[in-house]
């Protein structure tokens, strides 16, 4: 008899509150009437991570030559081949075997050793180059080495404003050749010379010698190439101590640039 009532007494409270928890999954069962809706819970769960969610290459195509130790045959590419041939050979690679990590790392590092090669052997041919320049000088006659001692290259900078000036002097002059000559473009260019070659050897006189010398040298250079050219392709107005004054431009350009 008390089972009975127990029994009724949990009927009684299930129709007066149809929605029953569970536990059972994170879900919660609601029941109304004869109707049952199962409405799933704000559990979150993490499902176990399987290999097969991981990079997997076993399916790419694998670089045939992975591990050979010949740059020049890891890429597939002649001893004597060139640099655009090296490039061409490695973007060809690359794009086969594009998504194999390490076909695309053995690739890249046969093309770096090409390149540190090449850049070497650069190197060593400039090297060589100055030393067969400094072997010949040293083999040549005493009178050689005597006029190699009074010339020294400047910086890239100074000979560029140095130029720019006796340049402008030259285009000056022929831009007032109709009006007068050059006598005034000359006289400037040589006063520039003996500053430029008494800031270089702190000697005025020397730099005076040397300048006029230039001028001198150049002059007479001048007044035996000019008839020289033909008539054609001159200008009216170019005078022979305009086209004169240019040959001399050039030499006292040279003095002052590349003397000592």
């Amino acid at each position: 008899m008390l089972r009975i009532n127990r029994v009724g007494y949990m009927a009684a409270a299930l129709l007066s509150n149809p929605t029953l928890s569970s536990s059972f999954l994170g879900q919660r069962l609601s029941i109304r009437g004869n109707s049952r809706k199962i409405t799933p819970c704000c559990l979150v769960s993490r499902s176990p991570r399987c290999a097969a969610d991981a990079s997997y290459e076993g399916s790419l195509t694998k670089f045939p030559r992975l591990n050979v130790w010949d740059p020049y045959k890891r890429l597939g590419i002649s001893t004597d081949a060139s640099e655009e041939e090296v490039w061409s050979a490695r973007n060809f690679l690359l794009t086969q075997y594009a998504g194999h990590e390490r076909s695309a790392e053995s690739i890249e590092a046969a093309f770096e050793k090409l390149l540190m090669t090449s850049f070497k052997n650069r190197k060593k041919t400039k090297i060589n180059l100055k030393t067969r320049l400094q072997k010949k000088v040293e083999e040549s006659p005493p009178w050689v080495k005597n006029l190699l001692s009074f010339v020294e290259v400047p910086p890239t900078v100074i000979i560029l404003r140095r130029l720019f000036l006796f340049g402008f002097m030259a285009c000056w002059s022929v831009m007032n050749s109709a009006e007068a000559g050059p006598a005034f473009q000359v006289a400037l260019s040589l006063a520039a010379c003996i500053y430029f070659l008494n800031d270089k050897n702190k000697s005025l006189p020397r730099a005076a010698i040397i300048g006029f010398g230039a001028l001198v040298v150049g002059w007479i250079c001048g007044s035996f190439l000019v008839p020289l050219i033909p008539s054609t392709l001159l200008q009216p107005t170019w005078t022979l101590e305009l086209l004169t004054s240019l040959v001399a431009y050039i030499f006292l350009f040279l003095a002052c640039t590349f003397l000592k």
